[in-house]
């Protein structure tokens, strides 16, 4: 089976909720796999050879994740209850402006991934379960 079928059998058998908790498990993982050494870094410099070598990219990933969220969730046509609507959107800005704090080397990566989480547990219907 070439890629682009096996491409097309998941987009028919994942339900849109499966498709999306599969899209934030993969950037997290890319994300937690650069998380202790970008974390351990104390100098600005060490952080910024961290993000040369993928984690930019990885952020990026994430960054454009959640901008397609919160255009998604702008849409008239949306069904979701506002409420849950307005709190996914607030997490999306903080992202933004946590991701601009992580490229400049002033924060972690440990909030990015734990809204993520967080995320990954809603689509898969648990509750999210204590942070370390």
């Amino acid at each position: 089976m070439s890629i682009a079928a096996y491409k097309r059998t998941i987009r028919e058998s994942e339900s849109p909720r499966q498709i999306e908790r599969r899209v934030f498990a993969r950037v997290t993982s890319e994300l937690e796999k650069h998380s202790q050494d970008f974390d351990r870094a104390t100098a600005k410099g060490e952080r910024r050879e961290i993000l040369a070598k993928g984690l930019s990219t990885h952020l990026h990933d994430n960054q454009k994740l959640w901008s397609a969220i919160k255009y998604d969730l702008s849409q008239p046509d949306n069904a979701m209850p506002p409420q849950l609507k307005a709190g996914l959107i607030s997490l999306a800005l903080f992202v933004e402006r946590q991701t601009g704090q992580v490229i400049g080397g002033s924060a972690g990566l440990g909030a990015l991934i734990q809204i993520n989480q967080s995320v990954i547990a809603g689509l898969s219907g648990q509750a999210p379960g204590p942070q370390g």
